[in-house]
């Protein structure tokens, strides 16, 4: 259940960064709600997919550690 939190913790907070960064340096200041919400759904995806394959990485680390 430990590793279980920290691999979310750890997955949460790659997803929150790279969702950061996308949005600060790569998608800044949209001009309407559309492109807004368009940016919006790209960044989640992005730091969604990064969040779970960092989670699965350090569950296979901790895995083998076994």
């Amino acid at each position: 259940m430990r590793s279980a939190l920290l691999s979310g913790l750890i997955g949460g907070f790659m997803g929150f960064l790279m969702s950061f960064l996308i949005n600060y340096f790569f998608i800044p200041l949209p001009e309407t709600v559309a492109i807004n919400s368009l940016n919006n759904g790209i960044s989640g995806l992005i730091s969604g997919f990064m969040g779970g394959f960092i989670g699965i990485l350090v569950h296979i680390r901790q895995a083998n550690k076994r």
